[in-house]
């Protein structure tokens, strides 16, 4: 039975046709699921995608008919990760994508993910009057979905690493950091009275109106960028959420966009963002120079492939200035779960040599990262030390 049950994925997996070597016979809903899996992965051999009911179950059907009937058959047979994959695979057909997304009844049916909202992103503009509703509510169920994930784990790592960034030894007793004074004053323990005195006091830092930390996201709005541009929009929002941070949103393609005000709304972001058209790295970086005021307490996360479009030897100058003046300079060449992303090995390299630590990051990481920037850790070893493989050394 075991074997039987093999040889039937084995069929699936190759197709059929002249493909299949198994001599296995498909019954039941392993002919529809096979039909499901064919329509996709069999696209390009055929003439347009035709999903439609078995004669006389209905007859022939419209072309958004067939493509919902599919994301109704493949949401039955498979499970929800395989849903997603299969969903961003068929986004990839540009006759698939422009049925699933600009069809209001269509857009509705599908499974919302990263890779959904990063294609709504990219059709921007080309989306109908009549689909811009379903689209709206397709972001924010992505985004309530990931602030659940992401914002808590967020807001405890960084509210405790600017607690620890400042040190205060004059503290009030509901600012005293009770772990690091009692490691302080080891020496003076009392074994008479099994106490220690504590001559020296370490208060966590006050909270102050101004911003103890600047942080500059900037990111690249290529087409390539589409799920880290996702991800980033939702960490910039709890980031401008916290006190004593100042958090700037900035994008880029050949043009640069300042989205800082839109940061109290991640949706807004999103469909502020216009991704595809050419990569100037150089103007960006231009334009976070004109906008950094503390540069010695300001945080500067670059999110690009690092494919250069403009003033290549302009741009590298001005990564380097930047350090020089003090920022610290991270550059990410993703920032989402779909693994080691394509990126320009020279300017990686360029960059490693100039002190700017240069990786793609999962968004679980994130918020470790942007504590261990908060404390001034060497990023170098903290991404050694998680296993990160930092590109360009």
């Amino acid at each position: 039975m075991q074997n039987e049950q093999n040889i039937k994925k084995w069929r699936l997996i190759l197709g059929g046709d002249e493909a299949d070597g198994t001599g296995c016979a498909l019954s039941g809903n392993d002919i529809q699921i096979d039909k499901a899996l064919s329509v996709l992965y069999d696209f390009d051999k055929k003439q347009n995608f035709d999903y439609s009911q078995p004669k006389g179950q209905g007859g022939s059907e419209g072309s958004s008919p067939s493509v919902a009937r599919w994301l109704g058959d493949i949401r039955n047979f498979f499970p929800n990760s395989v849903v997603k994959v299969m969903q961003n695979d068929a986004l990839k057909h540009p006759e698939l994508q422009r049925k699933m997304m600009l069809e209001p009844e269509i857009l509705e049916q599908a499974t919302p993910d990263v890779h959904l909202v990063a294609t709504l992103m990219e059709l921007g503009k080309l989306i109908p009057e009549k689909t811009k509703d379903t689209a709206r509510r397709v972001v924010e169920k992505v985004v309530e979905e990931l602030m659940a994930k992401l914002e808590q784990k967020t807001i405890a790592a960084l509210t405790g690493a600017l607690n620890r960034s400042v040190r205060n030894y004059n503290p009030r007793y509901n600012e005293i950091d009770w772990n690091t004074t009692i490691r302080k004053n080891l020496k003076h323990y009392q074994p008479d009275y099994k106490t220690i005195i504590p001559e020296i006091r370490v208060g966590f830092g006050r909270k102050s109106r101004r911003s103890l930390k600047d942080i500059v996201l900037c990111l690249d709005q290529s087409g390539s960028m589409g799920t880290s541009v996702v991800y980033s929009g939702i960490f910039g929002a709890v980031m401008a959420s916290l006190p004593n941070v100042k958090t700037q949103m900035v994008v880029f393609d050949t043009q640069v966009a300042d989205l800082t005000e839109d940061l109290k709304d991640p949706v807004d972001i999103l469909f502020g963002v216009q991704l595809g058209g050419g990569t100037d790295i150089n103007l960006a970086l231009q334009y976070c120079q004109g906008i950094i005021k503390k540069p010695d307490d300001t945080i500067l996360v670059l999110i690009t492939d690092l494919y250069e479009g403009g003033n290549l030897e302009e741009m590298r100058k001005r990564a380097v200035a930047l350090v020089a003046s003090g920022v610290q300079v991270i550059c990410l060449l993703a920032l989402n779960d779909d693994g080691s992303p394509s990126y320009d090995a020279a300017n990686a390299k360029f960059f490693t040599q100039h002190e700017i630590p240069v990786f793609a990051c999962t968004p679980d990481m994130f918020p470790d990262l942007m504590a261990a920037a908060i404390q001034k850790q060497d990023l170098f070893q903290w991404a050694g030390d998680n296993d990160i493989v930092l590109k360009g050394s």
